[in-house]
């Protein structure tokens, strides 16, 4: 009877010509999945890529016609007289000579030539009680500033233990200070305004304060850096002009006074 020969053992070498197969044919498995995933999702992003591409080329087109814009009106300003800049915020306000909002609407801000330094931070009361002037406030921060002679630095706003400071161009600072501010609160804190604002932007000249309301914090004026000119709104709150009046003397600035014409 024939004897059953035992099959031989499996060769080391065919072992690793199998592994390296399959390998190779999961490699290429895995290589052709991702340049088909790779072709759908280039086919599904590349309209998207173009329309943004588009928005973004419409974009830059109208950051240039504003770049010339600007620098129109910059050539402008170069060669108008104070009062005509000033007439040219005011208008621009909505305050215009010929405009019904005008009337006889006149500002004239008293002590701004005391104003040290040469640069300008103001801090704006943004709580409920200024909603009311929200349309005149800017006007009359414009013409201060342009009267001033100084050149703007920061705008801080403040309502509620809370307060924002914007740095820019000027134009700029009063756009985010209309668009950011809230104007609504009851907690006028100027004294955590005054701490916020010292560490958002550098000293000051001077510090403007306006509002119509004492602050309802406690001040630390010796942290202050710079003096502040205080502008209280309104002539019927005692409470007010004290704060502010000790406000300025405490800190070596003056309290200013606003008169409308």
């Amino acid at each position: 009877m024939r004897k059953k020969h035992r099959s031989s053992p499996p060769n080391i070498h065919e072992s690793f010509s199998d592994i390296a197969l399959l390998m190779l044919a999961t490699f290429v498995f895995l290589l052709v999945t991702i340049m088909i995933t790779s072709k759908l999702a280039e086919e599904n992003q590349l309209p998207q890529l173009k329309r943004d591409v588009a928005k973004l080329s419409e974009a830059l087109k109208r950051a240039e016609q504003q770049n010339r814009n600007l620098l129109s009106h910059m050539d402008q300003l170069a060669t108008m007289s104070i009062d005509a800049q000033m007439e040219q915020a005011l208008e621009a306000a909505g305050f215009g000579k010929n405009n019904k909002n005008r009337k006889d609407f006149d500002l004239f801000v008293k002590g701004l030539q005391d104003l040290p330094g040469d640069s300008l931070h103001l801090m704006v009361d943004a709580t409920g009680s200024m909603h009311g002037v929200t349309t005149f406030i800017i006007p009359v921060l414009r013409v201060i500033v342009i009267r001033s002679g100084k050149r703007l630095d920061a705008i801080t706003w403040f309502s509620d233990g809370k307060s924002e400071t914007y740095q820019g161009s000027m134009g700029s600072m009063f756009d985010n200070l209309m668009d950011g501010a809230p104007f609504i609160g009851s907690e006028e804190t100027i004294g955590r305004a005054f701490r916020d604002a010292a560490r958002n932007a550098a000293a000051p000249g001077a510090y403007i304060l306006i509002g119509d309301e004492p602050s309802r914090d406690r001040v630390h004026y010796f942290n202050i850096p710079s003096p502040v000119f205080t502008i209280p709104l309104g002539k019927n709150n005692p409470e007010t002009t004290y704060d502010y009046e000790k406000l300025a003397t405490e800190t070596g600035g003056k309290m200013l006074q606003l008169e409308l014409k």
